[in-house]
């Protein structure tokens, strides 16, 4: 299991990803499931993946292939966003072609999802949720953020924190207690962790930070904040009944 989020606020995005892909009594198994393309003053795009790994990341070196060696790859060819999203789902659907029996065969799903953030000049930042089919949508004003994986335990801070006027700096801390909040709640999911930030009209990451859990600021976080809830619960009234 993983855990992936990335938001979209009107200055950027902030794309966050954990590394763990197994997890038992005896077995812990880490490989990084984020991904990057940028080119100078034209674009930049980050990729997160969950699911099936060897889909994930034959899809990935999909993406990073081109038909003839004087062209570029395909995601690099894309006019727009949206035509990138498009080039993920078509690479899925050729992985998908390829495996998808076989897996069912063997008795596995063909299971893997993505969140493509980034921007191409010409337009704005996007945000788009990739799914096994190779469909996708866009994240809105109303829902400025997608998760994969393991989602449920980091959602509830979102949605009572982020909108598309938030700072980028609030989207990473928000980010950051939302995996910890799964960290704390899920042995499928852990450190390290991939953090990416990209800051609008810039075409570059402003930032791609690997956090393990040593990490200062990430440390801060978690204590910090598991001691907030526990004084704002102890401030709260008993029921009477």
């Amino acid at each position: 299991m993983t855990y992936c989020v990335g938001l979209l606020v009107d200055t950027g995005l902030v794309m966050l990803s954990d590394s763990r892909t197994n997890a038992g009594v005896d077995q812990i198994n880490t490989f990084r499931k984020m991904a990057t393309f940028q080119r100078p003053h034209d674009r930049v795009l980050v990729l997160l993946s969950a699911g099936n790994l060897a889909i994930t990341q034959a899809v990935i070196q999909l993406l990073h292939e081109a038909p003839d060696p004087d062209e570029a790859a395909g995601i690099y060819r894309a006019t727009n966003m949206f035509n990138a999203a498009r080039v993920v789902g078509d690479a899925l659907r050729e992985i998908h072609v390829r495996d998808a029996e076989s897996l069912k065969d063997q008795g596995h799903e063909f299971n893997a999802t993505f969140i493509l953030g980034g921007q191409i000049v010409g337009e704005p930042p996007r945000l788009f949720n990739i799914y096994a089919a190779g469909n996708f949508i866009e994240s809105s004003n109303d829902t400025p953020y997608f998760q994969i994986g393991e989602s449920k335990y980091g959602k509830p801070i979102i949605d009572r924190v982020i909108s598309r006027s938030s700072s980028l700096a609030q989207a990473a801390k928000c980010a950051l207690i939302s995996m910890d909040s799964t960290i704390r709640s899920n042995l499928s999911v852990g450190a390290p962790l991939d953090l990416a930030i990209i800051r609008r009209d810039e075409f570059r990451l402003a930032a791609h930070i690997n956090i393990d859990l040593e990490h200062e600021y990430f440390k801060m976080i978690r204590s910090r904040w598991g001691f907030a809830l526990r004084e704002i619960f102890s401030e709260l009234p008993d029921p009477h009944w």
